[in-house]
């Protein structure tokens, strides 16, 4: 009797070890993180993570792109077409700040990085194609400006920086946030406030003449 064949979805083994290297790496970083389990929890072999991604350190460089690419397909639906400055930039606060509470993993990704000083990020011929939100925010820079409604002399990649880092300190802080200062910004009333506090921050600023 013939056995019947086994059907391979190599496609689907390649995401399989991209999602569970996402959260072992997020969790334990890229020298905490462990090749066997993440073959584990991607149901497949340790053989398959190297024939795919040649090395650990190359994963980590692909999760770290696929992760910033999440964010840029997410922002891509963020339509502000014909929306008047002030709300559109708000909204693209409010999207940048939503989506780092969303998904913490990314920080977490992040911020290891980081420790490494960005030698994976720089070793990566995707990652400076991955900025598209910066173009979004440039053009309502320059709608506020024609209309009088923003300054002129605002660096409008300076001005993500600000932007991202007010969403990004009380995600990526949230846990000694709580325990030095007793601040849960999980809670929907702490975290509406501080995202009202920032979005008057931000436009104090663009408004200001």
């Amino acid at each position: 009797m013939n056995q019947p064949k086994i059907k391979r979805d190599p496609e689907g083994t390649r995401r399989r070890i991209l999602l569970a290297a996402a959260e072992e790496f997020a969790a334990g970083g890229l020298f905490g993180a462990r090749v066997d389990q993440i073959a584990r929890r991607a149901e497949t072999n340790e053989r398959m993570l190297y024939y795919y991604f040649g090395s650990k350190e190359q994963l980590f460089t692909a999760v770290l792109e696929h992760a910033l690419s999440a964010l840029v397909e997410a922002e891509s639906t963020l339509d502000l077409d014909g929306v008047a400055p002030i709300e559109a930039m708000t909204r693209l606060a409010h999207f940048v700040w939503d989506y780092y509470r969303d998904h913490p993993e990314l920080l977490r990704l992040v911020n290891n990085e980081n420790l490494h000083e960005a030698k994976y990020i720089k070793g990566s011929n995707r990652i400076r194609d991955l900025s598209p939100i910066v173009e979004t925010l440039t053009s309502i820079l320059e709608h506020g400006q024609k209309a009088g409604l923003f300054r002129n002399d605002v660096d409008p990649l300076k001005f993500y920086i600000t932007l991202s880092g007010l969403g990004y300190y009380t995600v990526s802080n949230r846990f000694t946030l709580e325990a030095t200062f007793g601040l849960n910004f999980n809670e929907s009333a702490q975290r509406e406030q501080i995202v009202r506090m920032n979005t008057e921050l931000l436009l104090a600023y663009l408004t200001r003449k």
